[in-house]
């Protein structure tokens, strides 16, 4: 399979699905949007993987490779591609879809659990995955389902954690694919973001919760298994 992933910021790469590709065999190219835009071919890739990244996706004034960006992804969703948006990416994928993105109420920085809807389980994607698990988040943004989604995850602090469009377009909040070194990335690199809150935990509270990332990791090996086979 062929990986491709638009990054945002240097410190939010594929981190453990580059591990993944590598182990199985998968050939992985990167667009680094904050460096430039050649974007590629839609026959270059299988799987697109659109990254987080701090911005949001309505500041098209500060980063103007955001337009660019959208008009890709919906280009990629029209011709059929399987999709994997995290944080940001499935931030831009509902956007295009025509799901509201919008502030959530509180911010979800750390580690907290995600419980699965009844709709997950009407997925093939999400079959190996368990009623409830902890994940890593880091976000201030939601997103409104879109039209013709099926709405799969959800936390106490945001309802709209994730959603599969198409059968084979898969937007998630929060981070599967973190690993200790890239969660000390976001740490070091956002510190400013980790302010006290009832969803925010501190720098020393997500280290301590790092050995989470094998189970987190394992999660997303199963949904990259189960996209690979369709």
């Amino acid at each position: 399979m062929r990986i491709h992933s638009l990054e945002h910021v240097p410190f939010e790469n594929l981190a453990f699905i580059a591990q993944w590709a590598e182990d199985n065999g998968h050939k992985v190219t990167t667009t680094h949007l904050y460096e430039n835009t050649v974007l590629p071919g839609l026959d270059d890739f299988d799987l697109l993987v659109v990254m987080g990244g701090p911005m949001n996706i309505y500041e098209e004034d500060k980063y103007p490779w955001l337009a660019l960006e959208k008009e890709f992804i919906l280009q990629a969703i029209r011709s059929g591609k399987k999709i994997l948006g995290i944080c940001l990416g499935a931030q831009l994928i509902a956007d295009v879809l025509g799901g509201k993105v919008k502030k959530n109420k509180d911010r979800e920085i750390g580690w907290f659990p995600v419980e699965l809807t009844s709709e997950a389980k009407t997925s093939a994607l999400f079959q190996d995955f368990p009623q409830n698990f902890f994940a890593f988040h880091w976000h201030g943004d939601t997103f409104d389902i879109p039209p013709g989604a099926i709405h799969i995850a959800r936390s106490k602090a945001c309802l709209n954690q994730g959603f599969v469009y198409a059968d084979k377009v898969v937007g998630l909040q929060f981070h599967l694919e973190t690993t200790p070194e890239g969660m000390e990335k976001l740490i070091q690199n956002c510190a400013d973001e980790i302010i006290p809150g009832p969803y925010v935990h501190t720098a020393d509270q997500m280290r301590s919760h790092a050995f989470r990332t094998d189970k987190s990791n394992s999660l997303m090996a199963s949904l990259l298994q189960r996209l690979h086979g369709l």
